[in-house]
């Protein structure tokens, strides 16, 4: 039986504690956080101990999930890698392109699988997306689109550093996944709320693939779309032969989510698949994940050359 700790006890444990209940031969042990309370409550939830601190709960597990804030993603899966657990890590999976490396050259030296939580790509249908692309099915790529559209509160926006970092790297994996690398990249970012938050909520980038084909990038915290057919969050694929989407809304429950106006089904199923594929097939089997830190790197990359691009307003290449 694969033993799993938590560090951290925020609202994603609770999706990471459901993918492991339907995980074979793997059971969640326990979990830290620096508030204590948080860590015991969730664990009343999970049925599951609490541990003093970080490294007392690493020593006690196979697998370390590091679902804390991005600060101290680094921090905390270098201290998992040392005592050679394998790591599941939140996105984004770190703050600089060097953390990521060392945390790729750490892994390797112990013998341990790293992977980031790039969610999205563990859905069936995109990973059928992937395939009629590979397969040439839908022609020559022409165009990609990921639109996210989903209010979130001032309060709760200013938890998060931006839109840029918080959420363009779905969009960023999604895209390396699905076609591939780009070669340039123009962005622009703006912010429309109360004006309580200084951070962009709204940010668009274009990105000239390697292939040829153009991708439109969209993730904003200022609204819903209520429109008909509405680009809540979706990924659309156009080929000279076909196309194809994933949508939130072909999943919803007409119940307030945490943050959200409504629930969208999708997101839960996404982590749940991430954290089952990790700990069956990457930690089970000893497969490669179907993102690595190597495509972490290069989502990074992406991200950098968004933030570079609105601050000197100009397309960024991608080397």
């Amino acid at each position: 039986m694969t033993k799993v700790g938590f560090i951290g006890a925020g609202d994603i444990s609770l999706l990471h504690a459901e993918g492991l209940k339907e995980t074979r031969e793997a059971e969640l042990l326990g979990i830290w956080n620096r508030t204590r309370s948080r860590a015991e409550e969730k664990a009343a939830l999970f049925g599951c101990q609490v541990f003093d601190s970080p490294e007392a709960l690493m020593e006690a597990v196979d697998v370390v999930y590091v679902l804390t804030n991005m600060e101290t993603h680094y921090e905390y899966t270098l201290m998992a890698i040392e005592r050679g657990c394998h790591v599941l890590v939140e996105k984004p999976t770190a703050i600089t392109i060097n953390e990521i490396l060392e945390m790729k050259e750490a892994a390797a030296a112990k013998g341990v699988k790293v992977a980031p939580v790039h969610n999205y790509i563990y859905e069936p249908s995109v990973m059928r997306a992937k395939d009629l692309i590979q397969s040439g099915k839908l022609g020559d790529l022409v165009a990609v689109y990921v639109l996210y559209n989903i209010h979130h509160p001032e309060e709760v926006a200013a938890r998060y550093p931006g839109v840029i970092r918080q959420i363009l790297t779905h969009h960023a994996y999604c895209t390396l996944y699905a076609v591939g690398e780009p070669e340039k990249v123009s962005c622009m970012k703006a912010t429309v709320n109360d004006g309580s938050v200084p951070q962009e909520n709204i940010a668009m980038a274009t990105l000239k693939m390697k292939n040829g084909a153009l991708s439109h990038l969209c993730a904003s915290f200022a609204a819903d779309d209520h429109a008909g057919d509405p680009w809540t969050f979706m990924i659309k694929v156009i080929g000279t032969k076909g196309a194809t989407r994933y949508s939130y809304r072909d999943w919803v429950e007409n119940t307030p989510a945490v943050v959200h106006s409504q629930t969208y089904s999708a997101y839960p199923y996404t982590i749940r698949a991430t954290g089952k594929h990790f700990l069956e097939r990457v930690v089970g089997l000893g497969e490669e994940p179907l993102s690595t830190l190597e495509d972490a790197v290069t989502c990074m990359k992406i991200i950098e050359a968004c933030e570079t691009s609105v601050e000197e307003e100009r397309h960024v290449g991608i080397e």
